[in-house]
């Protein structure tokens, strides 16, 4: 799909404009990306009490990072959203995401828990979801001491992030050992065929084909390598099965490649009956409301979410097995 500056909301065609005259895509690009998005490890949002800890890993003898971000002097019994970050899969950490976070957490009191899940640049699929899950068990296991309500599991994320939440409420559906409440796979990374219109050759800003391609070979290497069929829990596109999913919000912008299996997925849950909150947000690439945050089509999109996400607190519940 090939997109014209004229189609872009005139609020965002400036940054889109300069990202793209440094945005190329290459390794090279993703490891410096990786690089500077590392130096925010550790830094905190004001007002929040936020606590670094390191955690097991399930599938080795190693730990996960996680961040976990609450109100100060939190009552217990809070919801609890696991938050997965963007990033392509290859980059970024939690720490690069705070907006979001700090939306969230000004939007409704909850305990928000964000993974710092291993990359493709170094380990490829399926470490980044192994993490996510093994995360998403210890929330399940330590909800006492976080101070979270066990039936209000929620997971979100953007971009990869995304991606990352539509697989693991996959995966939870399948494993039965997590009942999760509610889903947030925002404008998602979830099909590596890019064959759909908005996808192929797509010529956006910030996230374009040549990126979503790279992106999409470092993550899936291992089982390119090893010549194995693509499973759904790396491209949840690809499931056929879409019943007993949670309730879902999420937004995507018209002229990025995600449009089309964003519009795909959310289809298949309404066809199973699951509750879907989702809008089209016209003239806007990937990524556009953190890329120009104050343009009044990002306003909007935040508005959205952070609304959908206060109907999900007050409306939506799932009990654990004991």
């Amino acid at each position: 799909m090939k997109v014209d500056s004229s189609t872009i909301d005139k609020q965002l065609r400036s940054a889109g404009f300069w990202v793209n005259l440094i945005s190329y895509p290459s390794i090279t690009l993703f490891k410096l990306a990786r690089y500077f998005s590392a130096k925010s490890i550790g830094k905190n949002i004001d007002g929040l009490d936020c606590t670094e800890r390191w955690i097991p890993r399930k599938s080795e003898n190693s730990t996960i990072r996680i961040k976990i971000y609450k109100p100060v002097d939190a009552a217990s019994d809070l919801p609890v959203l696991l938050y997965c970050h963007g990033g392509g899969y290859a980059i970024t950490v939690p720490e690069m995401s705070h907006a979001q976070i700090e939306q969230f957490s000004k939007e409704r009191a909850c305990v928000i828990v964000a993974p710092d899940y291993r990359k493709s640049l170094e380990k490829p699929y399926p470490a980044a979801l192994n993490d996510c899950y093994d995360t998403l068990l210890w929330i399940k296991d330590n909800a006492t001491e976080l101070g979270a309500k066990t039936d209000q599991i929620m997971i979100g994320g953007h971009s990869a992030g995304g991606g990352l939440t539509a697989a693991l409420t996959l995966l939870a559906r399948d494993r039965k050992e997590v009942n999760i409440s509610f889903q947030m796979p925002i404008y998602p990374m979830i099909d590596d065929r890019m064959t759909s219109t908005s996808a192929f050759n797509n010529t956006a800003p910030i996230w374009n084909g040549k990126m979503n391609t790279l992106g999409w070979k470092l993550y899936l290497k291992g089982l390119h390598a090893r010549n194995e069929p693509i499973p759904i829990y790396a491209a949840p596109s690809r499931a056929t099965d879409y019943s007993n999913l949670p309730p879902t919000a999420t937004y995507v912008g018209d002229l990025e490649p995600f449009r089309d299996e964003t519009i795909d997925y959310v289809e298949h849950l309404k066809k199973e009956g699951i509750p879907v909150n989702f809008k089209l947000f016209e003239g806007c690439y990937h990524g556009f409301d953190a890329i120009v945050p104050n343009a009044d089509v990002s306003k909007a999109a935040t508005r959205f979410i952070l609304d959908a996400f206060g109907y999900a607190i007050d409306n939506y519940t799932a009990s654990q097995k004991s």
